[in-house]
């Protein structure tokens, strides 16, 4: 299943129409058409804010291999060790280091503040001199996390 089907799925299990949907993501009604129709994306930025709105995880969204509501993902205590590390990281600000290939240029080298976790995805706020940037950052993209400050 695609994106956009996963977007139509979950809207209309919650009863929302797309003006609906697309008043609670400040979109318009159109963005959300072209959402499930998948002649157009969610920033990524919006994914985070789209799987709270659906209920879903942000795996659920973007993969195939994560068909599993938000819902039956919440039992902390099944989580794999590294997920339940992470779980307790929101608020803090940390230091990423990246997989060669995978090195993403306005989080290198950056503090960032870890926003929230998810499955495979986590977002942070870049915290650079003269902006803040808001991004998902894949786990499996990470090398390893430098906790700069509690």
């Amino acid at each position: 299943m695609k994106l956009g089907e996963r977007i139509a799925e979950k809207r209309k299990e919650q009863g929302l129409t797309q003006a609906e949907l697309a008043e609670k993501m400040m979109v318009t009604r159109q963005t959300v058409s072209r959402w499930e129709a998948g002649t157009a994306l969610p920033d990524v930025e919006r994914i985070a804010e789209l799987a709270a709105v659906l209920g879903v995880s942000c795996d659920y969204l973007l993969t195939d291999a994560a068909d599993q509501p938000q819902a039956d993902m919440d039992d902390s205590s099944k989580a794999p060790a590294v997920s339940r590390l992470l779980q307790g990281l929101p608020g803090k600000t940390v230091k990423f280091n990246f997989y060669d290939e995978e090195v993403d240029a306005d989080v290198m080298d950056n503090p960032c503040r870890l926003l929230g976790f998810e499955g495979n995805w986590m977002e942070v706020e870049v915290l650079k001199k003269k902006e803040t940037l808001r991004k998902l950052i894949a786990v499996s993209t990470i090398v390893s996390i430098e906790i700069v400050s509690e």
